[in-house]
């Protein structure tokens, strides 16, 4: 009896959840968004969600996804993390391209904004937290289990053209940024242009990276301004956790 009473609600906890996502979906921009990028097949599948309010300023880029298409396996707007609240700013700007090679998450209220001619990718569990800036105007590449914390900013731009005023020589305006596999960056992290990290590396909070940090090897803490090498044999226990994540981040 017990048993029976417990399986009964089980199976009323996940029909509430499928609910509440039901609900949480922005519908309208859902379904536009995949008929406008995808050919039919991909489309009807609807590989990505989008979940409250969003701007499409600008679609007429290419995403191309490099892996099993599956429904909502792309999420905008997902409400993963402890504050919940929207502030209702995110938008999208894709005038180059954007290879995605399977699961994304991405937080609330996130911009991104992929140039002309630019190419930005997305590896497998990819995960941008909330009030992230991601602006790619040359090259991004994102690896598997990249995850990027909240109101961080990943920029391979300076913006405005930086000269030497004793030579008059000109600086390059981008330089790409590459993030290594299983990555862990923590929150208000600043990824600057030349940005190189390797696989399974840790940053501090509130640092600024703009360099390649590669040849120190992977398992490292990096942290500061700028960021600088703070600890060797130093990772995130990814064993413990991708069970968990990939239970609580693949929602459909």
């Amino acid at each position: 009896m017990i048993d029976s009473i417990k399986k009964l609600y089980r199976k009323s906890s996940k029909f509430r959840q499928k609910l509440n996502l039901y609900w949480s979906v922005n519908w309208s921009k859902t379904v536009y968004f995949n008929f406008r990028k995808f050919p039919f097949k991909v489309a009807v599948q609807l590989p990505v969600f989008f979940y409250g309010k969003i701007k499409l300023e600008n679609l007429s880029g290419k995403i191309i996804i490099n892996a099993p298409i599956k429904r909502g396996m792309i999420g905008y707007g997902q409400r993963f993390e402890k504050a919940r609240k929207s502030k209702g700013s995110a938008e999208i700007t894709l005038w180059g391209t954007w290879v995605i090679n399977g699961h994304a998450h991405i937080g609330k209220d996130v911009f991104l904004f992929i140039g002309y001619g630019a190419y930005c990718e997305f590896g497998d569990m990819t995960c941008l937290g909330s009030d992230v800036k991601l602006i790619c105007c040359e090259k991004i590449v994102l690896g598997n289990w990249a995850r990027i914390g909240f109101e961080s900013q990943i920029i391979d731009s300076n913006a405005h053209q930086m000269k030497n005023t004793l030579t008059g020589d000109y600086y390059p305006m981008t330089k790409p940024i590459h993030i290594g596999n299983y990555n862990s960056i923590s929150n208000r992290v600043s990824i600057m242009p030349n940005t190189k990290t390797p696989d399974y590396c840790v940053i501090a909070s509130n640092s600024v990276c703009s360099k390649d940090y590669a040849d120190l090897g992977n398992e490292i803490l990096l942290g500061g301004v700028p960021a600088k090498l703070i600890k060797k044999h130093y990772t995130r226990d990814w064993e413990g956790e991708e069970q968990m994540l990939r239970h609580s981040l693949i929602i459909w």
